[in-house]
Parts: C-alpha cells; sequence; structure tokens
C-alpha cells in the first residue's frame, strides 16, 4: 500500500502537467488519472507482474509504459480507448467508462500470452532443388582446388588449427558445464590423483612416443631433417 502511494505521489507533477494540456484542448470530456497493474499467469498458474507492456491511448501520441512490478498510471479522458500491447502477448483495448463519479480510477489488467506461431521459414542460396543440382554438377573441380583441398585438411594444418583457432561460445559453454559437473561430483572430498592411475601412466607413455611434448619449434626442425 504504501508503494502505491509514494509511486502515486511521485507522479502527480505528470498529471497535474497533463491535466493543464488536456484542458487547453477543449475538450469537454472529464480527465482521468488511470492508474493500475498488468498482471499474467505463469506456468503454475500463479498471478505474476507484468513489466515493459505498452500502454497508450488510440489515436493520440500519448501513452507510458509498465515497470517491474507492473504498475503504471497515464492521464485519459472519459470514452478514451486504452490499449495494452506487448510482444509475446495478445493485444487487449480497455475504454474507460463515463460514468465515473471521480477522476481516478485504478485498473488491473490481465494479459495471456500469445501462442501463434509463425510457419517455418527455410532459405536456400538457389531458387529450388532442381536449380542446386543443375548448380552443382556444373561446378568444375580443376586440380589446383583439390590440391588446395587436400592441404587444407592434412593432418598438420588440422592439428594446428585444434591449438590456435579459439573455441566458439558453444564449445566454451560445454567446457564449463562439464568442469562444474565435474567439481560437484567431488565436492567435500578429495579427488582422485592420476599418479597411481594405470590407465594415465598408459596414456602418458603413449604420447611421450607420439612427441606430444616436444614444441612446435622442434617438431619443425625434425619434419625438416626428414
Amino acid at each position: 500500500m504504501n508503494s502505491f502511494i509514494n509511486k502515486t505521489i511521485a507522479l502527480s507533477a505528470f498529471v497535474l502537467i497533463s491535466l493543464v494540456t488536456i484542458t487547453a484542448q477543449n475538450d469537454t470530456r472529464k480527465a482521468i488519472q488511470f492508474s493500475g497493474k498488468v498482471v499474467t499467469a505463469d506456468v503454475e498458474g500463479n498471478v505474476i507482474p507484468l513489466p515493459y507492456v505498452n500502454i497508450g491511448i488510440r489515436g493520440t501520441s500519448r501513452g507510458t509504459s509498465s515497470i517491474d512490478d507492473g504498475y503504471f498510471s497515464l492521464v485519459a479522458l472519459e470514452g478514451d480507448t486504452i490499449a495494452f500491447t506487448r510482444i509475446g502477448f495478445n493485444d487487449v483495448d480497455f475504454v474507460v467508462p463515463d460514468t465515473l463519479s471521480t477522476n481516478f480510477y485504478f485498473y488491473v489488467q490481465i494479459m495471456a500470452e500469445d501462442d501463434y506461431l509463425l510457419p517455418e521459414a527455410v532459405i536456400f542460396p538457389w531458387p529450388s532443388r532442381e536449380h542446386f543440382v543443375y548448380e552443382f554438377l556444373a561446378i568444375d573441380i580443376t586440380d589446383e582446388l583439390r590440391s588446395q583441398a587436400e592441404r587444407n585438411l592434412a593432418n598438420e594444418i588440422l592439428s594446428d588449427m585444434r591449438h590456435t583457432v579459439p573455441a566458439d561460445g558453444t564449445e566454451t559453454s560445454n567446457l564449463e558445464i562439464r568442469t562444474a559437473a565435474k567439481d560437484f561430483q567431488y565436492s567435500g572430498q578429495y579427488k582422485p590423483q592420476n599418479i597411481l592411475n594405470p590407465l594415465a601412466w598408459k596414456k602418458f607413455i603413449e604420447s611421450w612416443r607420439n612427441g606430444d611434448f616436444k614444441s612446435k619449434e622442434k617438431k619443425d626442425r625434425e619434419k625438416k631433417k626428414k
């Protein structure tokens, strides 16, 4: 209740200025401070506030939006149509009653999620599959292109790329998730030490024989000698 009073006081200056503006338009309709909350329901059916809802008066440029707790306030005239819009929700219109006895009106608007799905759109570089077949068969794969493809697929180049090309977002997030899962697995205890693991020793010896621990410069010198 205190939050509502504080918000009403904070908006009083805006209300007074808007009342003066509306009166200057020589409109005989009564000005109303139209306030309220916008809410929706979660998957469990609980009522929750809905922020960032666009609330405007149709036919005018006046409007506002709901804040974090769904609260909003604006000045309207009797008979105005208030439009509630938000991406992902069905639009709602509300007409301000013309039978109000006061200049204040509090309203709670419930908005439902929009379940309308657009059809899938697949973008192809060719107008049809027939055009793709035609273009594919017309490709001239020369010896130069073939040799270039073989060089790009060489084991040495692929190995260097694995160590030099940075990981993308998916790889980084997967690594973080696996690391966190491993840490939770041994939470509250010591992790096993691979120094006594025969499989780890076998992998170490194989890597030593394959020269995995050699520096890149040393590998390049050995390749030149061969």
